[in-house]
C-alpha cells in the first residue's frame, strides 16, 4: 500500500470516528434533556376550561376537560409536575386583587370551581385595610386532602376536609381557573375555627423571580414585607363577618420549603387513601375519569352527563354589588416574627 492510500485510509477512519462521536454527543444531549424535563412538560396545556351557568350567580361553574373528556379539578389533575416532586400544579381559584370566594367544590361530581355561598348569597371577602381582596393568586393543590380524622402534631388540630391551599406570589395576575406550574417555597400553619388549614407559598416557575427564590429567607430578601402582610391578612380577613381572628401553629412563623414539601406529600397520601377507600366521606365526591381501580371512577359518558346537568353558559351576568369594594378596618392585637431565628 502506497503512502497516499495509507493517508486516505486513516483519513476515512478519522472521519468515521468524528461521526460516531457526533452521534454519541447528540444521543447524550437528548438523554440529558429528557432526564431533566418534567414528566408532564405539556400536560397543563391539555386541559381546557368549560364554563356552565351565568357569572355572578349561584349556578356558575368552571369544569375542566382533557382531550374532550370532563375531569375532576380535585382528583384528575396531577399534583406533581416533575420527577423532583418540588414543582407542583396549582389550580387558581381566585386571581389577585379580586373578592369573589371561588373554590373547588368538593361536594359536587367532578368538583367544578364555584363561588362559595353563605346564607343563600354569593360570598365575597372584605377589603380589610390596607388590602383589597386577595393579595396574591389563590388556589389549591390537586390530589391533596387535609384529612378531618387526622390530628396534626404541629397544630394539634384536625384537617379541614379540603385540598391544601396555595398562594402564588409571582408578578402576573392569573385568570380564574388557570393551571400553573409552581415552585414550593414554604408554608404557614393556620388554624381556622379549630381546623388545620395549611397555606403553601409558591411562585410560578416562569416568573422573573423564580430563580432567585427557593425558600422563606429568599422571599424576605427579594420581596420584603409580603410574608408578614400575608400572615396578617389570613389572621383578620374573617373578622368583619363576625368571626374571630385565626390562629397559627409555630407562633405564626413560616416554615421552610422542605417542611412544606413534607406536608404536601402527607396530604397527597391522605388523598390516595381517600380515593382507594370504599367508604364515602361526608361532603366529598370522589368521581373521576382517570384514577383506575378507584370506587369513584366513572365513564366519559357519565362525566359528560354530569356537566350537561348544569345550565348552558352565558357570557353576561348581573353586576357585582358596589358594596363589595367597601373597606373594613380591624384592630391588630399581635405581632410575631416572620420566620424562626437562624442559629
Amino acid at each position: 500500500m502506497n503512502k497516499s492510500a495509507l493517508i486516505y485510509k486513516y483519513f476515512v477512519l478519522f472521519l468515521a470516528l468524528i461521526s460516531i462521536m457526533a452521534i454519541l454527543f447528540v444521543l447524550l444531549s437528548i438523554i440529558a434533556v429528557f432526564s431533566s424535563s418534567p414528566v408532564h412538560p405539556k400536560l397543563l396545556s391539555m386541559y381546557k376550561i368549560v364554563e356552565r351557568g351565568t357569572p355572578n350567580t349561584l349556578d356558575y361553574r368552571l369544569f375542566y376537560t382533557r382531550d374532550g373528556v370532563p375531569v375532576s379539578a380535585f382528583h384528575d389533575i396531577p399534583l406533581y409536575s416533575d420527577d423532583s416532586k418540588k414543582v407542583v400544579n396549582m389550580v387558581v381559584e381566585i386571581p389577585r386583587w379580586t373578592n369573589a370566594k371561588m373554590e373547588i367544590c368538593k361536594e359536587e361530581p367532578l368538583n367544578p370551581i364555584k363561588q362559595d355561598v353563605k346564607k343563600g348569597k354569593l360570598r365575597f371577602v372584605n377589603n380589610v385595610f390596607p388590602y383589597h381582596g386577595y393579595m396574591w393568586n389563590y388556589g389549591a393543590l390537586p390530589q391533596t386532602w387535609e384529612d378531618p380524622s387526622h390530628v396534626d402534631k404541629n397544630t394539634t388540630a384536625k384537617g379541614d376536609n379540603d385540598p391544601i391551599d396555595a398562594i402564588e406570589i409571582g408578578s402576573k395576575i392569573a385568570s380564574r381557573g388557570e393551571l400553573k406550574k409552581v415552585k414550593v417555597l414554604g408554608v404557614l400553619a393556620m388554624v381556622d375555627e379549630g381546623e388545620t388549614d395549611w397555606k403553601v407559598v409558591t411562585i410560578d416557575v416562569d416568573d422573573p423571580l423564580a430563580n432567585k427564590v427557593n425558600d422563606i429567607p429568599d422571599i424576605e430578601r427579594e420581596m420584603p414585607g409580603i410574608l408578614a402582610a400575608t400572615r396578617d391578612w389570613f389572621r383578620i380577613y374573617k373578622v368583619p363577618t363576625g368571626k374571630p381572628m385565626n390562629d397559627f401553629g409555630f407562633k405564626g412563623e413560616w416554615q421552610s420549603r422542605e417542611f412544606a414539601l413534607n406536608i404536601i406529600h402527607e396530604t397527597h397520601e391522605f388523598w390516595n387513601n381517600l380515593m382507594k377507600s370504599k367508604d364515602s366521606v361526608k361532603g366529598i365526591s370522589t368521581k373521576n375519569t382517570s384514577q383506575a381501580n378507584t370506587p369513584g371512577l366513572i365513564s366519559a359518558e357519565d362525566a359528560a352527563q354530569a356537566v350537561a346537568k348544569h345550565p348552558e353558559p352565558s357570557s353576561e351576568g348581573p353586576p357585582i354589588a358596589i358594596s363589595v369594594h367597601d373597606q373594613a378596618f380591624v384592630q391588630r392585637t399581635t405581632c410575631e416574627p416572620v420566620a424562626p431565628k437562624s442559629a
